[in-house]
């Protein structure tokens, strides 16, 4: 039986998750692992949006405070599980990318990057100002997951740092199975027909600005569930993962690994979150490598590096 191309990929990602741990040498590598699945769910969402619909965003990092915030925020105010507090700051993601999405979608080009950014940069300083409830620059505590006590009380015993790595990798293997069928989906066909020609979709009856929208809100839950992972995982949350910078790493890694493709995007996820750790003499220069990262793949990889290099296996292009 011949695997189709969404399964394909969906088993070498999971190969590689469960094969990667034998290849650690120490427990920290896991700790990695975890923050490379937490971005490789953020960028799957940005793969929707910039490599199917066409659409770019510079302000999603703001999606990604509103998840981790909220795992932060509800289980103290409302008295939420930090499970259900995720699922809530995801709920929100949505309806506010419904609102925002709704007028700034109809912008194009720099207005509509320069639109996301002034997103991205509000939620950022409402986070930041607003001390008495978020804990302002400083940040604030989140409580525990407690998946991993419930796990215990059964009898299977995981470290904190291996507990996350298996759970993060589980929800990004769910993330890119819903964003590799969203693909073969009619819905997947109509983001790639606005994104090769607006007025062409238009002629044949496709609803551009809906399709636009469904693409920006369903990146936005992606991204709102990244910031919640990420927050459960550290046990604190600061503004800064509703920064400017966060975005524009969330971006380069899109471009980088290929924003067309889920596997490519996961890959540009991995390779700039292990930068940091393997060049780490370079670590205040951290905005100079990323933007000089983005302008190599511009220029070299235009369709991105895992686009690019199997392309370049099957011979179809220099």
């Amino acid at each position: 039986m011949r695997l189709s191309g969404a399964s394909l990929s969906l088993l070498v990602l999971a190969a590689l998750i469960l094969l990667a741990p034998f290849f650690f040498p120490s427990t920290f590598y896991y700790r990695v692992g975890a923050l490379i699945f937490v971005n490789g769910l953020a960028v799957t969402g940005l793969v929707i949006l910039i490599g199917h619909a066409g659409q770019i965003s510079l302000g999603h990092a703001g999606f990604a405070g509103i998840g981790a915030y909220a795992c932060a925020l509800a289980p103290v105010h409302l008295g939420l599980h930090p499970a259900l507090a995720a699922l809530l700051g995801a709920a929100l993601s949505a309806l506010i990318a419904y609102l925002v999405g709704r007028p700034i979608l109809r912008l194009k080009g720099y207005y509509l990057a320069v639109a996301t950014l002034g997103f991205g940069i509000l939620v950022s300083m409402v986070l930041s100002n607003e001390t008495g409830l978020t804990g302002g620059p400083d940040g604030m505590a989140v409580p525990e997951l407690g998946l991993r006590a419930l796990l215990k009380a059964i009898g299977i015993d995981l470290s904190n740092a291996v507990f996350w790595y298996a759970f993060s990798g589980l929800v990004l293997l769910l993330g890119a199975w819903l964003a590799l069928n969203l693909y073969d989906s009619a819905t997947g066909r109509a983001l790639r027909a606005v994104h090769g020609s607006e007025i062409a979709a238009r002629t044949v009856g496709i609803d551009v600005a809906h399709n636009k929208l469904v693409a920006f809100v369903i990146s936005a839950v992606y991204a709102s569930v990244s910031g919640s992972l990420l927050a459960l995982q550290n046990k604190f949350v600061t503004p800064d993962i509703a920064g400017f910078m966060h975005s524009v790493e969330m971006v380069t890694m899109t471009v980088l690994g290929g924003a067309g493709s889920v596997i490519g995007a996961i890959l540009g996820a991995a390779i700039l979150t292990m930068l940091p750790q393997v060049l780490t003499v370079f670590q205040e220069y951290e905005q100079l490598m990323l933007g000089l990262i983005m302008m190599l793949v511009m220029i070299f990889l235009p369709e991105g590096l895992l686009p690019s290099l199997a392309r370049r296996i099957r011979g179809r292009g220099p």
